[in-house]
């Protein structure tokens, strides 16, 4: 008979479900795998089985394919739209390369032929008491490496990221002016408010502006001011951004919008420190950092005349250059990991991070949108999400579909593999394309380093 199922909260072991209505088999199980830190439940009956599952939520649930009065597949599916964490391991006595590939898309993580190998699931459960302790470990880190590698909302890892650190560093304490390139999304707005809050203007204003939404006619008045009866409706004087932010930093995003009058009026005022608002012949002194932001080629808007040369030479006395999210992927399991735990304080929803196979579909996205679209994935996903955890369901389908086709095998000629064959080729390949870094190679795939060197051991024990 079963004990009472633990708080899962608070258990210090891995909880493992076995379904099966072979009874001997339960017993046999139970007594081969039974071992320090696994906690082991069984029964005999489906529905038995899934009110246990519901009620231990367990790591590891092993399920027989079929029943008398149910379908294992089915069953399956239930336990993964209950809770996309567990790993669920198939067992039949019928086994086929057919159902092992349904199995799998269906969401099991393995599929298993009896007579159930003892060996290789006591391998699996020692792998997994390893990985639970990790996980332990990581969960533990997760807020001190975020806030070891992040700056002012900035957060990565990767060598684009930290030499970004590096430079803001450098530049904040010194700077006049500045101009930030990179594509849409890749934080440019933060970068200039880490700028400002690094320089000795941090306890002043930070003026922002958007050059994009300013019409022609508005764009003097908007950032030199105003006096009164300048223009029809002009019924008393108004400040303009520049004196606003007198003594702190203004920030114009989208510069590369600003039309050619308004280039020459802004290139006057870094030139002189003076403004003159519109209606008035005098000039009033000014003492701002200006910061520019684009996302456009300003190199190129100069060689075509739609942008001045020597307003882009002034500006980019200090140019600083973002990478898209594509350039620094290294960094996705950190910046998932930031979001998951900002969106899930903000919307009071205890979601614990990303399933694997969730990391997996985000890990073959391109991310067009760059950080802005992570961002706003991660910040939906966990408002929508009905368990603890993010799985591929929680997901935009147009994200799950273009990373599979990312994924997808291009030759129909590749020979036919078996899954364990398509596995070890995933870990070589990426194992390759990052310079033999195993630390890095498991972030990539997705799974502890422990889990990466016993795949890698097994690789090995094969060839031999």
């Amino acid at each position: 008979m079963n004990p009472e199922p633990p708080p899962l909260a608070i258990s210090p072991t891995i909880t493992l479900l076995i379904i099966d209505d072979d009874e001997p088999l339960l017993e046999m199980l139970g007594r081969c795998l039974n071992q320090p830190g696994l906690q082991i439940f069984s029964a005999s009956d489906p529905e038995d089985g899934m009110r246990l599952f519901r009620d231990l939520r367990p790591e590891v649930v092993l399920l027989d394919l079929v029943f008398p009065t149910a379908d294992g597949m089915e069953l399956l599916q239930a336990c993964n739209r209950l809770d996309p964490a567990s790993e669920i391991i198939l067992m039949s006595g019928n086994y086929s390369t057919e159902y092992a590939v349904e199995a799998i898309q269906k969401g099991a993580s393995d599929y298993l032929a009896k007579p159930v190998p003892i060996n290789r699931l006591r391998a699996r459960m020692e792998v997994l008491l390893e990985e639970k302790r990790q996980r332990r470990l990581i969960g533990d880190l997760d807020r001190a490496l975020i806030d070891a590698f992040q700056m002012e909302g900035i957060v990565g890892r990767s060598p684009a990221i930290i030499q970004l650190f590096k430079m803001l560093r450098r530049v904040a304490p010194h700077f006049k002016t500045a101009l930030i390139t990179g594509p849409s999304g890749t934080g440019k707005e933060l970068v200039s408010r880490a700028l400002h809050r690094l320089s000795p203007a941090k306890d002043k204003i930070l003026a922002v502006a958007n050059c994009s939404a300013f019409s022609e006619t508005l764009i003097e008045s908007e950032l030199f001011g105003y006096v009164r009866g300048a223009f029809t409706g002009a019924s008393q004087d108004k400040l303009g951004l520049f004196e606003y932010a007198n003594h702190g930093t203004v920030f114009l995003d989208e510069i590369g919008d600003l039309p050619l009058a308004g280039q020459a009026k802004l290139l006057r005022v870094l030139q002189n420190g003076e403004v003159q608002r519109v209606g008035s012949p005098a000039q009033r002194k000014v003492d701002v950092n200006v910061i520019a932001a684009t996302n456009r080629d300003l190199r190129a808007m100069v060689s075509q005349g739609t942008f001045r040369e020597d307003l882009y030479y002034r500006l980019s006395m200090t140019e600083i250059a973002l990478p898209s999210l594509l350039e620094r992927k290294e960094d996705l399991p950190l910046l998932e990991r930031y979001f998951v735990q900002r969106f899930s304080a903000q919307y009071h929803k205890p979601v614990a991070g990303l399933t694997l196979r969730a990391q997996a579909v985000l890990a073959r996205y391109d991310w067009p949108g760059n950080i802005r679209e992570l961002e706003n994935l991660i910040g939906n996903a966990c408002m929508m999400v009905e368990s603890n955890i993010i799985d591929v369901r929680d997901l935009p389908d147009h994200i799950v579909h273009r990373a599979d086709s990312a994924g997808t095998m291009r030759s129909s000629d590749e020979p036919l593999m078996s899954l364990e064959e398509v596995q070890m080729r995933h870990i070589m390949r990426v194992l390759q394309q990052v310079g033999g870094d195993k630390s890095r190679a498991a972030s990539v795939l997705g799974i502890g380093r422990s889990t990466l060197y016993s795949l890698l051991g097994k690789l090995q024990s094969n060839k031999a």
